[in-house]
């Protein structure tokens, strides 16, 4: 059975750490148990923890909003 760190999965899903770490904060996905590896707090994730993270990115992440095009104003 495979395990991955938060970076790898923010990787596979491909979005930015800093985006799943605020899903992890705002418990929109379930965050894995910290476990301690030498002497280093780290997140292991599972394959199902990884798909239910896919998931929800498919059912509600839309990218980059604030950085779309607008559209010109008519004069």
């Amino acid at each position: 059975m495979a395990s991955y760190s938060t970076a790898q999965v923010a990787e596979i899903l491909g979005i930015g750490t800093d985006t799943l770490h605020r899903w992890l904060k705002q418990k929109r996905v379930v965050a894995p148990e910290l476990l301690l590896v030498g002497g280093v707090k780290v997140r292991l994730w599972s394959e199902e923890q990884l798909s239910a993270a896919k998931k929800y990115k498919a059912n509600h992440y839309w990218g980059k909003g604030a950085r779309r095009k607008r559209k010109k104003r008519a004069k």
